[in-house]
């Protein structure tokens, strides 16, 4: 597992539900090559509800029912690490938004870590 506390990157990359690459969805294969790479981590975000640059509003509400929500896939980790994998996105990402912040890595702990023998049962993150 990788080691990661202070200063950090966070990746975002804004882009459809329906986004695909090579018939796989796109935030899929984001994840998976992030994790390929060796980064820290990645989550995908359903949204419910927005709209990007072509305007149009994509929303979950019943009576205006869309499949192309919002997904928001957020990786953090060194400058270094993200920033080397920004090629990927090059290639991947052909209608969207990415965008980089700093940010501050306060705690980062797998699983295996905290549910080792003296551990409380559940006593791990979600």
């Amino acid at each position: 597992m990788t080691s990661l506390t202070g200063r950090a990157l966070r990746l975002t990359v804004y882009i459809g539900e329906d986004d695909t690459w090579h018939h796989k969805p796109l935030y899929s294969e984001i994840v998976h090559r992030a994790h390929a790479a060796g980064l820290a981590g990645a989550s995908v975000f359903r949204g419910i509800e927005g709209f990007g640059a072509s305007s149009r509003i994509h929303t979950s509400r019943l009576l205006s029912l869309s499949e192309d929500l919002p997904v928001a896939v957020v990786v953090v980790d060194t400058e270094e690490r993200v920033r080397a994998f920004l090629p990927e996105l090059d290639e991947l990402v052909r209608e969207g938004l990415v965008t980089l912040d700093e940010c501050e890595v306060v705690r980062y702990v797998g699983r295996a870590a905290v549910q080792g023998p003296a551990a409380p049962h559940g006593g791990g993150s979600p």
